[in-house]
């Protein structure tokens, strides 16, 4: 796992696949997503190479219900007695009530998809808090939930207006280029979240795949999401 600071109180865990967030508030500390099943030693040793105490992990916010983004979250949780926070309509996924949606895959994305099954399964995991559209969490100066549907039903956006920080979960990546979120379970409602999200105008913005951009990221948001949106 690499570890790579975005911001001084914004750090990023880059795993095998994907990767997850750490935001601190001093000593409060906020996970956006948590890697797969197998991250919670390297999330643990990269937060206290940062002089960190892990036990400051007070909530986990996971950007959607796919094995490589909450896989380690209860263990995180248990561990430190942190909330797992979730949108309502994927919470039933990630506590295995509900199977996984089928995603409507193009040709090019069937070897994306195949790697990604390499992820370890995860277990079912609690939801502490199930979140919805417009809700603020306590860390960030404010942190604002954006239902982001399109990769996932329950798929969210996390926007920091304070700090002018957005974090897409899978929505957008950021592999190669700017670009709409692969593997979605409805290609259309992901183009309309992924303009909804470039709209917010964000100074850094922060993928669940790919580099996070720190530089022109409003302009090369919306120049993405205009470009995707006109290729359909």
């Amino acid at each position: 796992m690499d570890l790579v600071e975005v911001l001084p109180q914004l750090h990023m865990f880059r795993f095998r696949i994907g990767q997850a967030y750490l935001w601190r508030d001093g000593a409060d500390l906020t996970l956006i997503d948590a890697g797969d099943i197998d991250a919670a030693p390297a999330i643990e040793n990269a937060i206290r190479g940062l002089g960190l105490d892990p036990a400051g992990i007070n909530r986990i916010v996971v950007t959607h219900g796919h094995r490589d983004h909450y896989g380690a979250a209860q263990e995180l949780a248990d561990r430190y007695g942190a909330d797992i926070l979730a949108h309502g309509l994927d919470a039933p996924v990630i506590r295995g009530e509900a199977p996984v949606p089928d995603p409507v895959l193009l040709d090019w994305e069937r070897p994306l998809y195949e790697h990604g099954l390499t992820v370890p399964v995860a277990p079912p995991t609690r939801v502490d808090h199930e979140l919805a559209d417009g809700d603020e969490l306590p860390f960030g100066g404010g942190a604002r939930i954006v239902h982001s549907p399109g990769h996932t039903h329950g798929s969210i956006g996390i926007h920091l207006p304070c700090h002018d920080v957005l974090f897409t979960g899978d929505c957008v990546a950021g592999v190669g280029q700017v670009m709409l979120g692969v593997i979605n379970i409805d290609r259309a409602q992901a183009l309309a979240s992924f303009r909804r999200l470039a709209a917010l105008a964000p100074s850094t913005a922060c993928f669940g795949h790919g580099d996070p951009l720190s530089a022109d990221a409003t302009a090369i948001l919306r120049a993405a999401a205009d470009r995707d949106s006109a290729a359909g």
